[in-house]
């Protein structure tokens, strides 16, 4: 029996799936997939939302997440709790506090699932390391270090990866992925994935 994964996040994970008859898109999820899918049976499932915030995923949890029962969970989201901070700065913000709080109700609600937990770090906001909003995101990626830590949750380096990496024009706007920023964030899951799975 295949196991079944949930990917979860915001419009870095959903990256095309509303227009993908089969429902994956063409990021970073798919080229995951495409890679598993060579050694193992597994369905994946796709629940990126554009524009989505921690608190979001909080609101549609149970149905987008829990309902399904699935083996294994992984979850990009804090780019919109801070992005939204420079481009909506009107609105109601996520603050580090809020972050923090919210996201580990969210995965308290799955241990009973038994279900692998992966934890993205959240990328980046500009591909220059010093930037305004990379700057403003580390607080968010250490809460999820964290909270990896607290759920002995896997953790996937990839806001490390992109400070680290040579390769350039990984963004097409600084936040959404061009094709080599969706293989930098696949090559990054995955290594960790075979890395926890001794594989």
């Amino acid at each position: 029996m295949a196991e079944k994964w949930v990917f979860i996040g915001d419009s870095i994970t959903e990256c095309g799936r509303f227009e993908d008859p089969l429902a994956i898109g063409d990021g970073y999820v798919k080229m995951i997939q495409d890679d598993i899918q060579q050694k193992k049976e597994v369905e994946i499932i796709n629940q990126g939302v554009g524009g989505n915030r921690v608190t979001d995923l909080a609101a549609r949890w149970e149905e987008d997440v829990l309902r399904l029962a699935p083996d294994l969970i992984s979850v990009s989201i804090g780019i919109n709790d801070v992005w939204r901070q420079l481009d909506q700065p009107q609105m109601k913000q996520v603050s580090p506090e809020d972050f923090k709080d919210v996201y580990n109700k969210i995965l308290a609600e799955t241990v009973n699932l038994e279900a692998k937990l992966f934890l993205m770090e959240p990328t980046i906001i500009e591909e220059d390391k010093n930037s305004k909003g990379n700057q403003l995101l580390l607080p968010y990626v250490e809460i999820v270090r964290e909270l990896a830590t607290t759920y002995k949750a896997t953790l996937i380096p990839t806001h490390t990866a992109f400070l680290e990496t040579e390769k350039t024009d990984l963004t097409t706007d600084g936040v959404h992925m061009t094709e080599a920023g969706n293989q930098l964030m696949a090559d990054t899951w995955l290594k960790a994935y075979y890395a926890a799975e001794g594989m």
